[in-house]
């Protein structure tokens, strides 16, 4: 009996051990995780142990039917009410803390956990910005724009695949930094010194896509043994921490690692609140732990998106208590949000909208992503759901769709820019909106083009009297190379190339210049036009100087 003990406590402490290895969960009581942990290891130990003194278990091996269990047990006295008492401590400490640390009698510490917003102008704080570096690539965009990159290389492309990508800002250049994961389990047992690199997609322009080579990255998510991030922290510096929140980095030097934030709950198992974050060198698995002061400066993000979002949405939620059954004053954030810089530093951004209403924002809402500094801007006009309604309302007949907005600085006006895509997910045009007015509207097949139709719509609202929003002139001249017009949005539109510059498309709307319509390869012309962030040149003014020399 006594062998069959040992052997029943050997088998369980294996099976702990393994779980332990595979789950990687943290040990501190002080998570619910491990607080959980430890009460199921002790009633696991406790139970049995009492089970196995007050009675035995019979197996039966033989002669068993199919649904039946294998043993039985007979007790042979009670149940201790000693060893109960142990085994129901723990789970009674876990529910009593749940239920005094929740919403019900700690509402002003979830109200106040993200702390009083300091309340700013949009128009002198918001930085405004250069039109070609506006980000007009998405995440969805990125991966599509990276999968393209990795199909360029095939035999690259069978043993790696791509999940999820980062948008961050490095050496002044916004970009999406995507890592290569292996395929399976047998593409990383034959290749476990790691794959080779990562894809650099350029937030600002489509046509800079990079492959990084030199970094063999050994460390992913959800890898294999050791390899995994969150194995590999756990039974390092985050044994006794909680860990959330990975994100791919590179320094300055393009060194990839894996931003991990820590995390300590302020109230019981609740209000978790970030104090840190553990670089693990995606490379080398060399790890160290920063606090909050010493996070290095080249790291963008150290706050948990959803943290945030959880504590703007409790901000709102208990802002007069818990018993505001009028929904007085209470607001939300909007069904969605942004990673915007704004002078460098890295911002949650969000729009705020009064409980029950649809389509009105009463403000928006900026948290820095590693102080966890807010800063609101108050103001009424739309929300970015009602935005992108008015921009796709605007190309209904094009059948696009647009993506989540961002928010800008246009000429001191808060206005939303998005991209709009077809049916599989390829920008065709832009658009901007006014927040106060969605439906001042300007597209176009160019960010440029489109800013400029957005401030021809401002102007005759009275808005403005600006001229060019955003829009860095250089002038030129040269011989049509090619010239053709095609008919699009309500308007005509024509593209050519200058023999003296080939490299670029010059895109013009027949509005711009009469001349348009009748220029010909050859004919000499001169033009004042723009840089867009896709590579091509918006043209604002077209002369045609065979013309003006008839003329003359």
């Amino acid at each position: 009996m006594k062998k069959t003990k040992i052997t029943v406590f050997l088998v369980i402490t294996l099976l702990v051990l393994l779980y332990v290895f595979v789950e990687a969960p943290t040990l501190n009581p002080l998570y619910l995780e491990g607080a959980v942990f430890w009460s199921a290891l002790i009633t696991i130990y406790v139970g049995l142990s009492t089970l196995l003194k007050i009675g035995e278990f019979s197996f039966q091996q033989q002669e068993v039917r199919p649904g039946q269990i294998p043993f039985s047990y007979s007790a042979k006295a009670k149940f201790p009410k000693v060893r109960a008492m142990i085994i129901l401590l723990p789970w009674a400490l876990i529910a009593i803390t749940m239920v005094i640390f929740s919403v019900f009698f700690q509402w002003k510490a979830y109200r106040d956990q993200l702390g009083e917003p300091e309340v700013k102008k949009f128009d002198s704080e918001v930085q405004a910005i250069d039109v070609s570096q506006i980000p007009i690539v998405d995440e969805d965009l990125a991966l599509r724009l990276a999968e393209k990159k990795l199909g360029e290389r095939p035999a690259l492309g069978s043993q790696v695949s791509l999940h999820d990508a980062t948008i961050q800002m490095v050496n002044g250049e916004l970009v999406w930094a995507v890592p290569l994961y292996h395929s399976g389990f047998f593409k990383w047992l034959t290749n476990m010194s790691g794959t080779p690199g990562y894809i650099i997609v350029s937030a600002t322009n489509t046509n800079d896509v990079r492959y990084v080579e030199g970094y063999n990255i050994k460390y992913h998510p959800n890898s294999y043994l050791l390899f995994d991030v969150t194995r590999k922290l756990r039974f390092g510096p985050a044994l006794m921490t909680d860990i959330t929140d990975y994100s791919f980095e590179l320094d300055d030097n393009g060194q990839p690692y894996w931003a991990v934030s820590t995390y300590k709950n302020t109230r019981g198992f609740s209000l978790p609140e970030a104090d840190g974050i553990i670089l693990l060198n995606a490379t080398t698995g060399e790890m160290t732990r920063y606090t909050l002061d010493e996070i290095p400066d080249w790291v963008d993000r150290v706050q948990p998106e959803d943290f945030i979002i959880q504590q703007i949405t409790n901000r709102g939620n208990y802002v007069h208590g818990i018993f505001n059954f009028a929904n007085k004053d209470k607001y939300r954030p909007s069904n969605g949000h942004n990673i915007v810089y704004n002078n460098g530093e890295c911002y949650l951004f969000t729009g705020l909208t009064s409980v029950g209403s649809d389509d009105s924002a009463i403000g928006f809402i900026m948290v820095d992503m590693v102080t966890k500094e807010p800063f609101m801007y108050e103001m009424s006009g739309a929300t970015e759901q009602a935005a992108q309604l008015s921009a796709q309302g605007r190309v209904q007949d094009l059948g696009y769709h647009a993506t989540f907005p961002i928010i800008l600085n246009i000429d001191s006006q808060p206005t939303y820019f998005m991209t709009l895509k077809d049916n599989i997910g390829l920008i065709k045009q832009y658009a901007f909106v006014s927040v106060t007015n969605y439906s001042t509207v300007g597209t176009g097949e160019s960010v440029s083009a489109a800013l400029r139709d957005y401030g021809n719509k401002l102007r005759s609202d009275g808005v403005t009297t600006i001229g060019n929003l955003g829009e860095k002139n250089l002038e030129t001249s040269g011989t049509i190379l090619r010239i053709s017009g095609e008919f699009s949005g309500g308007n005509t539109v024509y593209k050519f190339l200058l023999s003296e510059k080939q490299e670029i498309l010059f895109i013009a709307e027949s509005t711009t210049g009469l001349e348009l319509a009748l220029t010909q390869p050859g004919d000499k012309v001169a033009v004042t036009y723009s840089l867009s962030s896709d590579g091509t040149a918006n043209v604002t003014s077209f002369d045609n100087l065979a013309f003006s020399q008839k003329a003359s």
